[in-house]
């Protein structure tokens, strides 16, 4: 996670979970002078359109007072959803076992994008199984993005 989007985390946390929600993670994207900041928020009870509402509301008067991105941007309240994105070790932890797709920063043998089971997680790497003998343990500061696949049963 880079140091501007764990800033942003730090800043936003306090301000969802006093609304009674879990901030389940933060996305920058900077696209030339334009930027999308992305928070999920997550409720026991689900999230609703009310909910993202009321904590874009919140979160725009820190940011506005705060103004941590340079560049003019557009803020998103999200619910993480079902193939919900994974960010810290702790929510890695909680889905071994399902399957994940990886995008990576750089390749690690060969691969850039890569889908398996799950395996292991600390606080350092994932290990994902990528088929009944192949196994990738990849470290967290080479994981662009990350989420849960959703089977079709």
């Amino acid at each position: 996670m880079s140091t501007r989007v764990e800033e942003l985390r730090e800043m936003l946390a306090p301000v969802v979970e006093a609304l009674g929600y879990e901030l389940w993670g933060v996305e920058l994207n900077v696209h030339g002078r334009h930027a999308l900041l992305r928070i999920f928020i997550d409720s026991e009870n689900g999230i609703t359109v009310d909910d993202c509402a009321l904590v874009s509301q919140h979160a725009s008067g820190t940011l506005d007072v705060a103004d941590p991105i340079a560049s003019a941007y557009t803020l998103e309240v999200s619910s993480p959803g079902w193939d919900r994105p994974l960010f810290t070790p702790e929510q890695y932890q909680a889905y071994i076992g399902e399957r994940v797709k990886l995008r990576l920063a750089y390749a690690l043998k060969g691969q850039r994008n890569c889908t398996g089971t799950l395996l292991a997680a600390d606080a350092t790497a994932v290990e994902i199984g990528i088929s009944d003998e192949a196994r990738l343990t990849v470290p967290f500061a080479a994981i662009r993005k990350a989420h849960l696949v959703i089977e079709d049963e």
